[in-house]
């Protein structure tokens, strides 16, 4: 078993404001133009974070058995597509795919900061890290869940199956398909994971279009 961290990150050599030294002083200016300053970030801001686990079925232990030693989210998962005795897809699972790889890929984990939230970019950038790491993988699952929320959240029964159900219309934007038990599969054989993705890209740069817009506006006219 593989397990990928990936850091979503913001713009390039950005200044964090907040860990920045000459800002955060009683007689701070109003901008920092130090371009030594340690708050300024070559790679960008992290905003948020992805993991993926990418099992490999066929390299000696039982793929069932080591989803279920890693995590409860993986063992669900493993309960609904792999069978406990082989740790192999089971034959309700072999029927639905095309036999392009041995792997299953699993999209365990993709949040974003509170701000960036509400905008689509989970979606895209879920099927952007999925293009790239599901080469040689049968199958990419996931699971729709809420993985972290904020302190003090305490949703209703109503609210939590609300926002869950939005983020399994996200994934379906990526390519996913309900299997069972809110297990949902996705297929690199075919040419959905592709068509998604084209249409995502497009969504993004309309979204990127309106923020330029929204922000050359607000220069042009500060007090509106």
């Amino acid at each position: 078993m593989q397990e990928w961290e990936i850091s979503i990150r913001h713009g390039y050599e950005v200044h964090d404001d907040e860990h920045c030294p000459v800002l955060n002083t009683p007689d701070s200016p109003d901008d920092c133009r130090d371009g030594q300053c340690p708050a300024f970030e070559e790679q960008g801001v992290e905003i948020g974070r992805m993991t993926f686990y990418r099992i490999r079925l066929d390299q000696g232990m039982n793929a069932w058995w080591a989803m279920e030693e890693e995590s409860q989210e993986l063992y669900e998962i493993a309960t609904v597509l792999l069978d406990q005795e082989t740790g192999y897809f089971t034959d309700e699972v072999d029927q639905q795919l095309e036999y392009v790889g041995t792997d299953l890929l699993v999209m365990d984990r993709v949040v974003l900061d509170s701000e960036w939230r509400g905008r689509g970019l989970g979606s895209v950038l879920a099927a952007e890290a999925v293009n790239r790491l599901a080469p040689g993988c049968r199958a990419v699952a996931c699971s729709p869940g809420i993985s972290d929320h904020e302190d003090g959240w305490k949703p209703d029964e109503g609210e939590w199956n609300q926002v869950t159900a939005k983020i399994a219309a996200a994934w379906e934007k990526v390519g996913f398909t309900l299997f069972k038990d809110n297990v949902y599969l996705l297929s690199p054989a075919t040419v959905v994971p592709e068509e998604r993705r084209a249409a995502l890209r497009t969504e993004f740069k309309s979204l990127c279009a309106a923020w330029r817009e929204s922000a050359l506006t607000a220069q042009d006219h500060p007090h509106a």
